[in-house]
């Protein structure tokens, strides 16, 4: 199961460089996961600093 950046996102970018299969983009508002890029490692979780990062 993949994970999901929530509307608590900052926009920091702190989880893009951790996510080593580069599902982590830039959306309008917020950051977005690919779902099929993601292979639910968790790095993404550890470094944001607001906790908007859960499991799908």
């Amino acid at each position: 199961m993949a994970h999901k950046i929530t509307e608590e996102c900052i926009n920091c970018g702190a989880c893009v460089d951790e996510c080593p299969e580069s599902a982590i983009s830039e959306g309008d508002e917020i950051h977005v996961i690919d779902p099929e890029k993601c292979t639910d490692c968790g790095n993404c979780v550890e470094v944001c600093p607001v906790e908007a990062i859960e499991q799908a």
